[in-house]
């Protein structure tokens, strides 16, 4: 993750959460009060998010310590403890929910891949993310879905080209809309297509795509159209793809499999604060 990113994103939140002062915490305890407090998961799954433990009391108090047990990506237990900081009383509860939030929902994420990938087992397809992500979470919830063993699609509009269904029918057609992509950008920008009948896959694959995409298409037509691609060219399939049915599509030969319940539809995982 970007350090600079993350630690502006942790101050926007906490701002939002402790905005002039956490009146609870300041007028229980004194200043000096010390405490240390532990994290630990109540259910079984995978753990992304550590560094954000570090990274967020580092902007309330630079005197907290931070001991990790569980890095980012390992499995987890419940029951057992990620990580434990100590410090002031009044930060250690005043970040409490802000960390927590972050931790859950992107241990969640990491734990909802890590089951995905696990169900194609020993495919050589590969699982990727979409850009269905909760604004302004969308760099956190990436990252938990590398710590799950998945891959990130593109981050946003910026850094590749998906020429989808509605650029298709205004331009005219996939022939158009690539030929007009390759004649304003340059070399290192890679072009998606999507397509949902082998007419459309093959244009595709005569306009040069570099990445061909397969929409909402059942295993049996994936498996069609992946024959239709040369080999330089990658492949995708995405749209009504589950974990019932992910492994099936494994099976197709395709190169990439993106899920936008990975990061849409994910359970934050039950993790618990508590004082010592």
């Amino acid at each position: 993750m970007n350090r600079l990113k993350l630690e502006q994103l942790l101050r926007q939140f906490f701002l939002e959460d402790i905005g002039d002062g956490d009146v609870t915490s300041d007028t229980i305890f004194p200043a000096n009060e010390r405490a240390t407090g532990v994290f630990t998961a109540k259910e079984d799954g995978v753990v992304a998010g550590v560094d954000l433990i570090a990274a967020g009391y580092q902007l309330l108090d630079p005197h907290i310590e931070v001991s990790i047990m569980k890095r980012d990506g390992e499995r987890i237990a419940a029951g057992e403890t990620i990580a434990a900081v100590s410090g002031p009383v009044r930060p250690l509860l005043s970040g409490e929910r802000v960390i927590l939030n972050l931790l859950q929902r992107l241990s969640g994420i990491a734990t909802m891949t890590r089951q995905a990938v696990d169900l194609l087992g020993d495919s050589h397809t590969r699982l990727c993310d979409t850009r269905k992500t909760t604004p302004g979470l969308r760099m956190l919830e990436k990252y938990a879905v590398t710590c799950g063993g998945g891959y990130n699609h593109r981050f946003g509009l910026y850094d590749g080209v998906m020429i989808k269904d509605n650029h298709i029918a205004f331009c005219g057609s996939i022939a158009a809309a690539v030929k007009a992509v390759r004649e304003r950008l340059g070399h290192m920008v890679k072009i998606e297509v999507e397509t949902e009948t082998e007419a459309q896959v093959l244009e595709a694959v005569e306009a040069g795509a570099d990445i061909i995409m397969f929409d909402n298409r059942t295993p049996d037509e994936v498996r069609s159209f992946v024959r239709l691609v040369p080999k330089p060219i990658i492949t995708e399939a995405s749209g009504g793809i589950t974990l019932a049915n992910v492994a099936a599509y494994g099976a197709t030969g395709v190169d990439y499999i993106s899920l936008g319940f990975l990061t849409h539809s994910a359970a934050a995982l039950d993790i618990s604060f508590y004082l010592q």
